[in-house]
């Protein structure tokens, strides 16, 4: 056994996803977060032979995993799942989004992913591409690393690990493993929740950030109303509040019919979505896996008819 096989994953709400998506044998379907493919197993199982799965990660280990897959229903994209917006419109019959990381990631301390093991400091989900967080705060503001670390880990002591950063640079240079981050928020950050680490917001923020979570979701959003067909699903799984309120938002704007106040007189537009259920892990779940624990699933399912029919089935496979 390799030190790898050790790293597991287990799949969060994974037989509720599914039963969300409603699964249709002849559809099309969306994993736009293959990780380890546990949702893409069970998709795939439900569906018949003019069925297809298309899958989407930026992750290489994903896309490795992937490629044990040996079935003609399924292709996958080494591609963040912002580039939704490139399937035809109407084209699939469900998408599913599930955030956050996985426990390989999490528990391989060379992604640099957690202050529970040292390693470089790194956070990218795909490490072919972009900045580490130990090159971006090499030259970062403190004025920048404090809003970071304020607005995407909710951290009310984010000035003060901010200074701390700046000064730890300044004193004895660049900081380039995840324990030596985290020696740094501890010392800066005085009190926390009983249980919690200090460093938990602050490796939270700079993820968020050096991957561009946030915006990548919204983008997503957007094209799921682009390419889901009229009674399609949007299903998605978030881990913490900034993801689900988002999430929430986003199904809710587009769950009522919108009225132009500038044409009182004139027909509103349409709902585009109709939302369902809002589903957290039961006890059972969250013993055996501590991490689902703040897991929030909410669906949707697609209204109106889209401008554009679809041209074509599925796209095909693109690594």
């Amino acid at each position: 056994m390799t030190v790898q096989d050790t790293w597991t994953h287990r799949t969060v709400l994974l037989n509720e996803a599914i039963a969300a998506l409603h699964i249709q044998p002849d559809g099309h379907y969306i994993d736009a977060t293959f990780g380890r493919g546990g949702h893409s197993r069970l998709i795939l199982s439900q569906l018949s032979a003019a069925g297809h799965l298309t899958a989407f990660d930026k992750d290489l280990e994903a896309i490795a995993e992937a490629g044990s897959i040996a079935d003609a229903r399924f292709s996958i994209r080494h591609e963040g799942f912002s580039q939704l917006s490139a399937l035809p419109a109407a084209s699939a019959a469900g998408i599913l989004l599930d955030l956050g990381i996985s426990s390989p990631q999490i528990d391989n301390p060379a992604r640099g992913f957690s202050f529970r093991g040292d390693g470089p400091l790194d956070m990218r989900m795909d490490t072919t591409r972009g900045q580490s967080v130990a090159e971006w705060l090499a030259d970062a503001e403190l004025e920048t690393i404090a809003e970071v670390i304020r607005e995407y880990g909710e951290e009310r002591f984010a000035g003060q690990i901010a200074k701390a950063i700046d000064r730890r640079r300044q004193e004895r240079g660049l900081i380039g493993t995840t324990a030596e981050l985290a020696e740094v928020v501890a010392g800066a950050v005085k009190t926390r929740e009983p249980g919690k680490d200090p460093a938990t917001r602050t490796f939270q923020a700079f993820r968020i950030f050096i991957n561009a979570e946030l915006e990548e979701l919204q983008q997503a959003l957007d094209a799921s109303l682009k390419v889901l067909q009229p009674g399609g699903r949007l299903v998605v799984i978030s881990f913490h509040s900034l993801e689900d309120r988002i999430v929430k938002q986003f199904i809710a704007e587009h769950s009522r019919e919108v009225y132009d106040r500038r044409a009182p007189f004139a027909a509103p537009k349409p709902m585009r979505l109709k939302a369902l259920e809002r589903v957290k892990p039961g006890a059972d779940e969250v013993a055996a896996n501590p991490r689902s624990r703040s897991a929030v699933m909410r669906s949707a399912e697609r209204t109106d008819v889209p401008v554009q029919a679809v041209t074509q089935r599925y796209p095909g496979a693109s690594t």
